[in-house]
């Protein structure tokens, strides 16, 4: 079987599994073990470098990661259709920018861009070099600005301490043969087509395991499977912990209320245990790619509130704004009419 057509078999594959807020879930919480299946586990440490990059490895140039994200951005924009809102964007925009402008990371190194796209699930999340996707939705689910510039400052977390190069970098380098390096995702070969297979496959069912073997395979040989479009995404614990403390300290230098810059997350917690005791709930569905790609802890909870708890208090904290409630009225109206009509 050719290269370029096991590839694409694969990728309807994936397309198929992704389709879903379910399916995008189990995919993101799959990737890890899938990255296993053709790489050496890393060493976890317990990182505390605040998004100065320290003790970092990696080859990769901020021009690679400009270039990877230019490589992506038309399917992700075809995927994440920005929301038709001018005044929307640009109060997101706006919101971004005066974080950014406050801790002085403008062209330092990267440009910074903010756009509210339009699905009707919960989430936000970064590609390199200074793209930020936030949800229509998520804009509903927050309770102030404050809340909405700790999400939006954690993404730029994700940013500035290279994560996603950092990631990347390390499984090339770890995987060597197997993996090969190229676009937004890892290029993943035989094995990663036994991986999908046990992960899509019904029980027993060989013929459809077989397949994904075959595809897989025959990828490998001449490029790989590309695991696109969500696994840049799934960050491990430790990107999550240190994004939180950029976004916490980016989101106070803009002015933001300290006690309400992490709520969100804490939101989060609170509804992932909901969803353990009632699956059926349509709310907690919407959040499946949030609990995903953000996946909340009581570790993380913790840190946020204990700097909360050790910034100083000030007088003129900013907490909500006139245009927060305008535009989140106007997502939670989009949200509205997005339902399918009884």
């Amino acid at each position: 079987m050719e290269s370029n057509k096991a590839q694409e078999k694969l990728e309807v594959v994936l397309k198929e599994w992704t389709s879903t807020s379910v399916g995008r879930r189990e995919f993101l919480i799959y990737v890890p073990t899938l990255l296993a299946l053709t790489a050496c586990a890393s060493k976890t440490s317990n990182r505390n470098r605040e998004g100065d990059n320290s003790g970092q490895k990696t080859q990769m140039t901020y021009e690679d990661e400009k270039r990877m994200t230019a490589e992506v951005l038309p399917q992700m924009k075809k995927e994440y259709p920005a929301v038709k809102n001018p005044e929307m964007q640009k109060y997101i925009s706006d919101l971004g920018q005066k974080i950014v402008q406050a801790n002085k990371l403008h062209q330092n190194p990267y440009s910074y861009n903010f756009t509210v796209v339009d699905v009707n699930y919960v989430n936000a999340f970064a590609l390199p070099a200074g793209t930020v996707f936030v949800t229509a939705p998520l804009i509903a689910m927050a309770d102030s600005e404050a809340e909405l510039a700790g999400v939006i400052g954690h993404e730029i977390g994700h940013i500035k301490a290279r994560h996603t190069a950092e990631r990347m970098d390390k499984a090339k380098k770890e995987q060597k043969k197997s993996l090969i390096y190229g676009g937004i995702g890892g290029v993943l070969g035989a094995a990663a087509g036994f991986g999908l297979g046990r992960a899509l496959c019904k029980p027993k069912d060989n013929e459809c395991l077989a397949k994904a073997s075959l595809y897989g395979a025959a990828a490998g040989a001449g490029g790989g499977l590309l695991i696109q479009k969500y696994a840049f995404m799934a960050n491990s614990r430790e990107d999550e912990m240190e994004a939180d403390r950029i976004g916490f300290r980016t989101a106070v230098a803009a002015g933001y209320h300290k006690d309400d810059i992490g709520t969100f997350f804490e939101k989060l917690l609170m509804m992932e245990k909901s969803s353990k005791k009632n699956q059926g709930n349509a709310l907690l569905a919407s959040l499946a790619d949030a609990l995903s790609t953000h996946p909340p802890s009581d570790e993380r909870v913790k840190q946020m509130k204990e700097m909360a708890n050790a910034e100083p208090n000030r007088s003129n904290f900013i907490k909500t704004t006139k245009n927060f409630e305008k535009f989140q009225a106007e997502a939670k109206k989009m949200g509205e009419n997005s339902k399918p009509k009884s």
